[in-house]
């Protein structure tokens, strides 16, 4: 089964490996921070700012990836969405989907979001599909928008609307429990 739990002192060092490992990294449109001590800035600002929101994805229980939310405090009830599967051994198994399904009731049942919205690298074809399959709608595209590994990188912008998860939420998540990805 697949749940989030909120961010605890104790997931900075596993954040710190899973956004150094190339699987992961190589799909985020910000780079992670080179040494110990960077990232641990990081983490006490991100867990610090009531800006920010972030859950730990489980598997059965055992730790299995990193979703965020940030921009909460702004005037438009509208937030940035970013999610990674930091186990290899989760990836590809409908985590990142089921995730996302309890991602989204957090960001508009709990927080009373009116809008989620993203950034995905153009060519990340897996994390455009997953958030499609939530009901994220293309946005934009933003040509040369990143630089990663010394390469700009086009980015596609995708968004949610509170109205349009909740006429798919019954749905997904029907779906996502006869997978047995989440409880009923």
């Amino acid at each position: 089964m697949i749940d989030l739990r909120d961010l605890a002192e104790q997931d900075s060092d596993r954040l710190f490996l899973w956004r150094r490992e190339p699987e992961v990294a190589r799909w985020m449109c910000d780079q992670a921070a080179d040494t110990p001590e960077g990232h641990q800035r990081w983490f006490e600002g991100f867990m610090t700012s009531p800006d920010k929101r972030g859950w730990i994805i489980t598997r059965n229980g055992a730790p299995a990836g990193f979703l965020a939310l940030t921009g909460l405090k702004g005037c438009h009830r509208r937030a940035e969405w970013g999610w990674y599967i930091g186990d290899a051994d989760a990836r590809g198994r409908g985590v990142g989907r089921a995730a996302q399904a309890l991602g989204l009731d957090k960001a508009f049942d709990e927080l009373g979001l009116e809008k989620v919205w993203a950034e995905v690298l153009a060519d990340n074809d897996a994390a455009l599909r997953a958030q499609a399959a939530a009901g994220f709608r293309r946005e934009g595209y933003l040509r040369r928008h990143a630089l990663k590994d010394g390469e700009f990188r086009d980015v596609v912008l995708l968004a949610i609307l509170a109205e349009e998860w909740r006429a798919r939420r019954e749905a997904v998540r029907r779906d996502l429990a006869g997978s047995h990805l989440i409880a009923a």
